[in-house]
């Protein structure tokens, strides 16, 4: 049985190792924890979620949604195991993180294909691995990595503070999801403008924490933050109405105590099955500890809020994929190397995850003598892929998964629906081209 090598155990690392396993190869799974633990990761098992529980939208014709689906037909690990641990989150597919990360180690252990390797690795495979050490490499490694593809880039991702259900004041916070989408699994806290007001006010003078040593920035001119992790202080300087209308939009919302729309609403998510703690949405934040007590507890309904963690911020790295990767997501000229997850520039749980999952199918069809199932570009990884490995790209940033990188369906939609319409058909024609590839392989198998 030919021995391969898997670089962590973080989504796309089980994903990749499950992969090889099921096809019969001798997976070597290398995970750090728990002997060294990256500045961000507390929890000992595998696949651990930092900055949120959820993985994003359920529904197909949504772009993450679609990902999934498409995901779950190639056999998904985190899928499963989010499915089975899933807490109500509206329209959303949220996970009890201690569950979640409980369920992935014991399927991922559990296969008579993989053996864990404890301890951090630091020098780089020569041949038939899949690196997938996340966006927080340690600091031995990512100097290897280094010495092989070049400088990376480095962008700031932060998490959001978490509370305890109980401590939130209902006389002020409601249930409710926006437009009445599926059930009222977020909690809401309404604000009038002058409360707004005094809230933003607050936010963007509050003091904010010092970076340590390994997430202060190394390019000059100040700290590179990518969008989709915005620390909401730092969204908040852009002006008064940022937040008002990114995390903090009241639309779909209607407060029962005024009958009308709040002028600002923030959004509480639940973080675990008993519905005891929830995670305030859209607040990652870099803001010292007690500035986030005083600051958060402005808020309608949680003056008196339990914090159980408060938002933490730290640094993440890729590297430059158009430059390095293939479609495969295979290191060019290399002997069977692949990267997956984050570190390739793919943003998002579920996108990382699907990364591991190409590029350990690949790894495995390269070392069976034959060619590696190149994804349709109508599909949601077909499209990501492509994206992480175009040469075109020169100023390349994180991209996570989203219906403007599919190509347009050949039919026009009009009237109210024609957007959700448009998504439909974007995501059937995703999931027929994905049937009939994969349909094609067994076939030839």
């Amino acid at each position: 049985m030919m021995r391969v090598k898997v670089i962590g155990a973080g989504l796309a690392g089980c994903e990749a190792a499950m992969q090889l396993a099921r096809r019969g190869f001798e997976v070597e799974l290398c995970e750090m924890k728990p002997q060294k633990y990256s500045p961000a990761h507390k929890y000992a098992g595998f696949a651990e979620l930092v900055c949120s529980n959820s993985l994003k939208a359920a529904r197909v014709d949504s772009a993450c949604g679609l990902l999934k689906e498409e995901m779950r037909r190639l056999g998904s690990v985190i899928v499963e195991a989010a499915e089975r641990t899933a807490v109500p989150a509206g329209g959303a597919l949220a996970v009890n993180r201690a569950e979640f990360s409980d369920e992935v180690t014991r399927l991922v252990t559990s296969h008579p294909n993989i053996i864990v390797v404890s301890g951090e690795i630091t020098e780089f495979p020569e041949k038939n691995a899949v690196i997938c050490t996340g966006p927080l490499t340690s600091d031995a490694f990512a100097e290897k990595i280094r010495a092989v593809c070049g400088e990376g880039l480095s962008f700031y991702d932060a998490a959001a503070p978490i509370v305890t259900a109980e401590s939130i004041d209902f006389t002020k916070a409601f249930y409710q999801t926006r437009y009445d989408k599926g059930d009222a699994d977020y909690i809401n806290c309404p604000m009038n403008r002058e409360e707004y007001e005094r809230f933003y006010d607050a936010l963007i003078h509050a003091e904010s924490a010092p970076l340590k040593e390994f997430d202060r920035p190394t390019e000059k001119g100040g700290m590179t933050v990518y969008e989709g992790c915005m620390p909401v202080e730092v969204l908040a300087k852009r002006g008064i109405e940022s937040v008002r209308y990114g995390c903090m939009k009241p639309v779909g919302l209607t407060d029962p105590r005024t009958g009308t729309r709040p002028y600002a609403a923030v959004q509480l998510r639940r973080e675990n099955r008993e519905g005891t703690l929830y995670n305030i949405v859209g607040f990652q934040t870099n803001l010292k500890f007690g500035e986030q007590k005083r600051v958060f507890s402005m808020i309608p309904g949680l003056e008196n809020a339990e914090f159980m963690r408060y938002g933490v911020m730290h640094r993440n790295t890729f590297i430059d994929s158009p430059r390095l990767l293939d479609v495969h997501f295979m290191l060019k000229g290399s002997d069977n190397i692949f990267f997956g997850g984050q570190i390739t520039g793919v943003e998002g749980y579920v996108e990382s995850a699907a990364s591991g999952i190409a590029a350990g199918r690949a790894l495995a069809d390269r070392l069976e003598g034959r060619a590696p199932t190149v994804f349709p570009r109508t599909t949601m990884l077909g499209a990501l892929s492509a994206y992480i490995s175009d040469p075109s790209v020169v100023d390349f940033q994180p991209m996570g998964s989203n219906m403007g990188i599919l190509p347009p369906v050949e039919e026009t939609f009009r009237g109210k629906q024609a957007k959700q319409n448009k998504y439909a058909a974007l995501a059937k024609r995703a999931l027929e081209d994905l049937d009939r590839v994969l349909n094609i392989q067994r076939w030839s198998e």
